[in-house]
């Protein structure tokens, strides 16, 4: 039995914070060894667990809009960003410096803040999602067809690694929350007392809906068997324990969607322009530096395949280990330290393994002392570890450098002769999360990316003139995916509005266009219109209806017109203005400006008297479909397509929503001479 002075963690499950049966696992300081506290699940019901979470978080979570959503991420972001300091101090005990704590806390609550942004910016004030445009199925149109995504009836199952405990929790909420379907999180059990603390203030807040986020810290025990067919289990970690879990009975008979972010072999590749002394050779030293002291090299796209040119090889591996002599190892909490020990001693004993693996085909270019300084901290007890640089030998016959990874402050160096062994080196890590290229040569950029995109999930390429704002070979960026084929899980996450997807549900709708304008909320072409006595512009935002058209009165287009928009505008272009130039084109005599057309149509259909509408907000998916020549009559159909409320951010500000229109302008045979979406802001009664 463990002494009863150690903490013990709780599961947030049900509803209330429930702690595990049993003394279960002991965890400990990365540095000193100090026990620090235990986790268990054991007595957990994880069927029941889960089944909370879809029936009661889910239900909550799905009557909300995808705007609601994220202003609840938002709240939460502010909310975590004010207690992150505590957070700093607990994350110095899974071996974090301040800079790796600062990825890890307050990389995850940017996540959300994105999400929040994202969730507002390019998704609708709906509970679903209308994606594309309609399809029309019919030769007369009276049946089309369109797709919708609604929120999955499950619950988002993320098992996470022990490298990243706040930011690998939170990017992924941030996503499912969005979507609208709740999530249970079992943080990897190592470092599962600083997921724990950030869980605590979550549900202290009171921001989330009850049952939108659950946690076990603790063996995940049998709780593969309970998920379904509307559940996403989602994995970070090794790639053996991934192909196991998805390998796993339930996830295969009830076809679970399944997505999996393994740790790969990354590379970094030099170009043969990047000599030393130029900007770029001096940033490709300070990537992979960066790279392997890091988390102390424990991250899924640290740079584990250093391919540089063969002339460049020394040099590159004298520069390494210039720079590695100068690093800092102890206590992430004395001053000066620069890099923090590996995260528990059967990690240092897991790396140490497979370095010996690798010393098959390699030899240490840098970091074979074994009796390296370490700051603070306790040797024998933390689990402290030199950077190493290896040397590949052979490295387009022997395997071992692309086959086996050793996750800790190791890369192994390399060479290639010319550009096809570069990308052929590349691709030898059968499949990676993220790779980078550094370059000033664009050709040399070009033909790597193309050559390698096929095997990288992401591909970083740095130079002199990004450098400055880039934000790094290691860093995934939610407005981005993040993922990989092969080694690297084959999955996808984040990926901005792409990462929402996944949570949901696309689905072929098929009907009149009535009726599916009545389902989709978004004017479908074909759709029966309505018009009314009042100008819409006299009518407020609540007051509007999908559908609602105004048929305008006329005009003829003269000569004159035209003089007059090429004088104010400027547009003098031929076939405009000079009708003998007008042989071999596609016209038949001086046509009108696409965007005097436009210009007149809005002078047909705007009411000029002061209303609710307050102002034009932009202009989308203009065409210009028939050539209008002097003497066409045009007139206008303005129907109301779309309404999307905005969110008022001060009391004093006027509430209002953008309503998109369907500028359709046709001419006297009836046909459609242009066609465009406008957007006005509108005011609303009521905030």
């Amino acid at each position: 039995m463990i002494g009863t002075d150690i903490k013990k963690l709780e599961n947030y499950v049900l509803g209330r914070w429930i702690a595990g049966e049993g003394d279960g696992q002991i965890l400990h300081d990365a540095s000193t060894g100090t026990e620090l506290a235990r986790a268990s699940t054991q007595g957990l019901d994880f069927e029941s667990i889960l089944h909370y979470g879809r029936k009661t978080g889910g239900p909550a979570l799905r009557k909300m809009t995808f705007h609601e959503r994220a202003r609840m991420l938002k709240a939460l972001a502010m909310y975590l960003s004010e207690r992150k300091e505590a957070y700093y101090a607990i994350s110095s005990a899974t071996g974090a410096t301040r800079v790796d704590s600062w990825i890890d806390i307050d990389g995850g609550i940017g996540n959300l803040f994105v999400y929040a942004s994202k969730g507002r910016r390019e998704l609708p004030d709906t509970p679903f999602y209308v994606d594309g445009a309609p399809e029309m199925l019919s030769r007369g149109g009276s049946f089309i067809g369109h797709h919708i995504a609604v929120p999955l009836e499950g619950i988002a199952v993320h098992i996470n690694a022990f490298n990243f405990p706040v930011w690998g929790m939170l990017e992924k909420i941030a996503v499912n929350l969005l979507a609208g379907v709740p999530a249970l999180v079992k943080p990897a059990t190592l470092t599962s007392f600083l997921a724990e603390a950030v869980v605590r203030d979550i549900a202290a807040s009171g921001i989330l809906p009850e049952g939108a986020l659950q946690l076990i810290c603790g063996s995940a025990g049998n709780l593969l068997d309970y998920v379904d067919s509307q559940d996403v289990v989602t994995l970070t970690g090794s790639a053996d324990t991934g192909f196991k879990l998805k390998a796993h009975p339930s996830i295969i008979r009830r076809s679970v969607r399944f997505n999996m972010e393994a740790d790969s072999l990354n590379c970094c590749i030099l170009g043969p322009d990047a000599q030393p002394g130029t900007p770029e050779f001096d940033l490709f030293i300070k990537d992979v530096l960066r790279e392997m002291t890091v988390k102390a090299g424990q991250k899924c796209t640290a740079i584990r395949r250093v391919i540089v040119p063969e002339a460049l090889q020394e040099a590159v591996g004298q520069a390494l280990k210039e720079k590695l002599s100068k690093n800092t190892i102890g206590d992430p909490r004395i001053e000066g330290v620069r890099m923090g020990p590996l995260a528990g001693k059967n990690q240092l004993s897991d790396v140490q393994a497979k370095v010996q693996e690798l010393l098959q085909s390699c030899d240490v270019y840098h970091g074979s002392d074994p009796h390296f300084e370490v700051m603070g901290g306790n040797r024998e007890k933390g689990a402290f570890m030199a950077p190493l640089v290896l040397l590949a030998r052979d490295p387009l016959r022997n395997s071992a450098a692309h086959s086996i990874e050793a996750f800790g402050p190791v890369c192994t160096l390399m060479g290639y002769r010319d550009t096809a062994e570069a990308i052929e080196l590349a691709k030898l890590g059968g499949g990676s999360l993220v790779g980078s290229i550094v370059t000033y040569n664009d050709i040399f950029a070009t033909e790597v990316t193309l050559g390698a995109a096929c095997m990288h999930g992401r591909l970083l390429i740095n130079n002199r003139d990004c450098a400055k704002e880039s934000t790094g070979h290691g860093s995934p960026m939610p407005h981005l995916v993040h993922g990989g084929p092969g080694r690297a899980g084959g999955g996808e996450e984040m990926g901005g509005i792409r990462g929402v997807m996944h949570y949901m549900q696309r689905t072929a709708i098929q009907g009149s266009p009535s009726t599916l304008t009545a389902i989709t909320q978004v004017y479908q072409p074909g759709s029966k219109q309505t018009e009314e006595l009042v100008h819409p512009f006299r009518k407020y935002f609540e007051e509007l209806s999908i559908g609602e058209t105004l048929t305008t009165h006329k005009r003829t287009v003269t000569e004159t017109d035209i003089v007059n928009f090429a004088n104010i505008s400027g547009d003098n272009f031929y076939a405009h203005m000079d009708e003998t130039s007008l042989e071999g084109t596609l016209f038949e005599r001086r046509v009108a400006h696409g965007y005097f057309i436009l210009s007149a149509a809005a002078g047909l259909f705007v009411d000029p008297k002061k209303g609710p509408v307050l102002a034009n907000y932009g202009l989308e998916d203009c065409r210009f479909t028939k050539p209008v020549y002097v003497g066409a009559t045009i007139g206008v159909r303005l129907t109301v397509k779309e309404k999307i409320a905005q969110e008022q951010k001060n009391p004093e500000d006027l509430p209002r929503g953008i309503v998109k229109w369907l500028v359709e302008v046709y001419d006297e045979t009836g046909e459609t001479v242009a066609l465009a979406t406008i957007l006005t802001l509108v005011q609303r009664k009521n905030a």
